[in-house]
């Protein structure tokens, strides 16, 4: 008995391992607006869902650092769905308070940009497995405002 239910567990896991599961990338971090109070960046993520279903996305975290230190961070409750067989565009708003911009002025005077790391964390429901989170990460340069993007 202790065998077969032995097989039994090995058939199970080997077949959750080998489903098919959604996968994210990040194609695109960019300037977005400036407010009273924060610079707004916009980060592109595409998701694609191999299944025949839409996916309920139930939040998804960010954090940004620069010069190795977390310039933001946060989440974004319940933001949607993917769409079923088909890729998802979700735009991720990432507010940056100008405070810490002005604390990163050594770099910004280097170049006129921000050296950044974004790692989110997008948890969807999937069904029978659950809650699952697909974390994504890049690296890269963002330009700061300038005036005219403020008028």
């Amino acid at each position: 008995m202790s065998q077969m239910l032995d097989k039994a567990k090995n058939f199970v896991a080997e077949k959750v391992v080998n489903v098919k599961k959604p996968e994210a990338s990040i194609s695109d971090v960019d300037f977005k607006r400036v407010s009273g109070d924060s610079v707004e960046y916009l980060a592109k993520v595409n998701m694609t869902n191999p299944y025949g279903h839409p996916i309920p996305i139930c939040e998804i975290s960010y954090t940004l650092k620069s010069a190795g230190r977390v310039i933001a961070s946060g989440t974004i409750p319940d933001p949607g769905s993917l769409k079923a067989s088909d890729t998802t565009l979700l735009e991720v708003p990432v507010k940056v308070a100008h405070s810490i911009l002005v604390s990163l002025a050594k770099d910004v005077c280097a170049d006129g940009d921000i050296d950044y790391e974004l790692d989110l964390g997008i948890t969807i429901d999937l069904p029978i497995i659950g809650n699952f989170t697909i974390p994504v990460s890049t690296k890269g340069e963002v330009k700061l405002p300038t005036l005219s993007d403020m008028f």
